[in-house]
C-alpha cells in the first residue's frame, strides 16, 4: 500500500501534468478542453491543500 509521501507525490505530479495541459489547452483556444482540465486543476489543488502542500512555487494558473 502506498505511503502518505507517495501519494502527495503522485498529486503532486498530477497537479503539474494538468496545468501544463491547460497552458496548451488555452493557447489552442480549446475551451471544453480547458473547462474540462480546470475540473481536475481545482480538485488536485483542493487535496494538495488538505494534504498541507505549499502551492506558491508550483501553481502557475493561479485560479
Amino acid at each position: 500500500m502506498a505511503n502518505d509521501l507517495e501519494i502527495t507525490k503522485t498529486a503532486i505530479d498530477d497537479f503539474k501534468k494538468i496545468q501544463k495541459y491547460m497552458f496548451l489547452a488555452k493557447k489552442e483556444h480549446a475551451v471544453e478542453t480547458y473547462a474540462k482540465l480546470k475540473d481536475e486543476y481545482l480538485a488536485l489543488k483542493a487535496i494538495l491543500q488538505v494534504a498541507g502542500v505549499n502551492l506558491t512555487d508550483i501553481d502557475k494558473m493561479k485560479e
